[in-house]
């Protein structure tokens, strides 16, 4: 069946137009009531069509102000300014049945709480043209990515946090900022790291890959972390001495607690390095952490603290600070 001529054709063309039985509208309102619900008001011309609404039927709905064009082939069912979720749906249904809310817009639409524009983003098929549309950014995209796109309770076709996450951060070419974004799943309880390297290898050629793997592992933390055992070959590339890694101390109490690094200068001061991942932004670690700190410090220990992502992306400025608490250089071995 031919699209509707366009609402904005003269007055002489739509005078042309057959008019619409009336009696029989109330009839299609309740047949679309459904649809109109779960949608949030906003449906494509198709899905009009599906329900027994002609071209003429629907201009009309839109000539007499009930109705507008959201875009040329989705209606918004009031005429009004669409909200955030009516945002959602225009971008999906004018981008065709393959689209889906995906990248920023899906991590926030499952609960991300991150600062940025309201910029929709909405991925297609590579080779899927589809006409521009205010605020609305559609990702072109050759890799399979049906498997990670699941509908949410009202029916909106959305792309997994996971991959959703991955997608985002892969698009932002400040490294230290999209690693950002993947503690913020964590840190805000919507993932874990160990589902998100889970999920890696489901993305084919995802930019920061081999980045992304290593700070997740920072991310999930402990005494294994990448970056404590990073530490050693750090120290070499810049000639400082290595430390003792993971020695043991007793607390006051008798426990046995283990410092990441730990140097021993030449004037007997004792200079440790405390490397935190993720978990312990975690109160109870936090708390743990802190206590122990003061306990490290009574003892005539000079105590740094880095986060494993800022020895991972900027671990020169580490490494100058440990230069200035008096970390000697390393001892050359005779030819």
């Amino acid at each position: 069946m031919p699209d509707a001529p366009d609402p904005g054709s003269s007055a002489d063309e739509r005078r042309k137009l057959p008019q619409p039985r009336q009696t029989n509208r109330r009839d299609r309102l309740e047949r679309l009531a459904p649809l109109a619900e779960q949608q949030v008001r906003v449906v494509s011309r198709a899905q009009l069509r599906a329900l027994r609404w002609t071209p003429q039927q629907i201009i009309h709905e839109i000539r007499f102000g009930r109705w507008h064009l959201a875009s040329p082939h989705v209606v918004a069912l009031q005429n009004a300014p669409l909200s955030g979720d009516q945002l959602l749906w225009l971008g999906v249904l004018h981008a065709g049945p393959e689209a889906a809310v995906s990248h920023l817009t899906a991590c926030r639409h499952h609960g991300l709480r991150w600062k940025a524009d309201d910029t929709v983003h909405v991925l297609v098929p590579k080779g899927h043209l589809v006409s521009p549309l205010d605020n609305v950014v559609f990702h072109q995209t050759r890799r399979r990515y049906r498997d990670w796109v699941h509908h949410d309770s009202g029916g909106l076709p959305v792309v997994d946090l996971e991959a959703a996450v991955l997608l985002t951060a892969e698009r932002d070419d400040y490294l230290r900022r999209a690693i950002g974004l993947l503690a913020a799943a964590v840190q805000q309880g919507l993932t874990s790291a160990e589902r998100l390297l889970l999920t890696k290898p489901r993305i084919r050629k995802l930019r920061h890959g081999r980045q992304f793997v290593l700070a997740l592992g920072d991310i999930a933390g402990g005494a294994q972390s990448f970056a404590e055992i990073d530490i050693g070959r750090l120290c070499r590339e810049v000639g400082l001495a290595e430390p003792v890694r993971q020695r043991v101390r007793r607390d006051r109490d008798g426990r046995r607690r283990y410092l990441d690094c730990e140097w021993e200068l030449p004037d007997g001061r004792v200079v440790v390095l405390e490397i935190d991942g993720s978990f312990h932004m975690r109160t109870e670690h936090w708390w743990r952490d802190m206590r122990r700190e003061r306990h490290v410090v009574l003892s005539g220990r000079t105590v740094l603290r880095c986060a494993s992502v800022e020895l991972r992306l900027e671990p020169s400025e580490v490494l100058l600070d440990l230069r200035a608490a008096g970390v000697p250089r390393a001892h050359r071995t005779a030819a």
